[in-house]
């Protein structure tokens, strides 16, 4: 799984206050932090960004880069519009735009700069209605951006598809409907890659427990063919498991997926990990739907 950082966040508190001063201290501190954990993107997030919003951009992508080079790239990640073409204006290298919705009213507007930088676009599958209602709804709205991308001259091959992740905590049955729409993407649109915000799934639950909720649901996600998404980049298991260095943990939830009986006593501890194998599987059955969520569900 590639992963994007999404650390350099304007809700983040000191993040949010070194934009709004224009500090590049905790600017270029987190960007090479993420560089050194291996991000592959960075994901520069500065939210509507409505007041001073391109000269921003432009400072933040400029002072990242001045810091750590063309590599990762950035994902550069705005509702404003104008803000959007000022980092891709200096941005080296590729970058990626993050997100561009299936409302006409946006995309009429936003496709053009991916042409015009040669950018990579997230095309995210929030509707004239929002979120989607299952699967079936998520496909038609992939079909109607992903093919005015194509008109525009984007190429499928530079498109990654969100698909949303919502929280398990309040809409558990939408977890199982990403799952599905994963499966269907490349008979939808050949070539076209995916992410997703993945540590919304764990948006509401407390905060110890998030970290295994990211893991479990990436796990699940890269089954069906997820291919990168937006994560914690100090999340050293979830890491560890994007990178392939947990097939242990990995197995167990496949099993899960398929269905298979798990003894949960007869397991082994988890070696260099804050949860138990067992807790994956709980886990791995509040995700699925198997057990009603509730913010315990790790005693049971």
């Amino acid at each position: 799984m590639l992963l994007i950082g999404e650390n350099l966040n304007v809700i983040n508190r000191k993040i949010g206050k070194a934009f709004k001063e224009k500090d590049p201290g905790p600017i270029v501190e987190e960007a090479k932090r993420q560089k050194e954990r291996g991000m592959d993107w960075i994901d520069i997030n500065l939210g509507p960004a409505k007041k001073g919003g391109p000269e921003l951009m432009e400072f933040v992508v400029k002072t990242v880069q001045e810091a750590i080079g063309d590599t990762p790239p950035l994902v550069l990640d705005t509702s404003n519009i104008e803000a959007m073409e000022a980092g891709l204006a200096v941005h080296k290298g590729r970058a990626m735009i993050n997100s561009i919705m299936c409302r006409p009213e946006r995309y009429e507007k936003m496709i053009p700069l991916a042409v015009k930088y040669d950018a990579d676009m997230v095309a995210l599958m929030w509707g004239p209605e929002g979120l989607p209602r299952d699967e079936n709804e998520r496909a038609a709205l992939a079909v109607e951006l992903i093919y005015a991308a194509n008109e525009a001259g984007v190429p499928n091959e530079r498109i990654f598809v969100d698909g949303i992740v919502t929280p398990v905590n309040i809409q558990q049955q939408q977890a199982m409907s990403l799952l599905a729409f994963q499966e269907m993407l490349q008979d939808i649109a050949p070539g076209c890659k995916s992410t997703c915000g993945l540590s919304n799934i764990s948006n509401g639950p407390p905060d110890h427990l998030r970290p295994i909720l990211n893991t479990t649901y990436m796990i699940m996600l890269e089954r069906k063919g997820m291919y990168s998404c937006i994560a914690d980049a100090y999340d050293d298991t979830l890491i560890a498991v994007a990178r392939g260095k947990r097939p242990d943990i990995v197995e167990l939830v496949h099993k899960v997926m398929d269905g298979e009986e798990i003894d949960e006593k007869s397991l082994p501890d988890n070696p260099n990990g804050r949860w138990t194998l067992a807790d994956y599987v709980k886990t791995a059955r509040v995700i699925l739907g198997k057990t009603l969520y509730s913010d315990s569900w790790l005693e049971l």
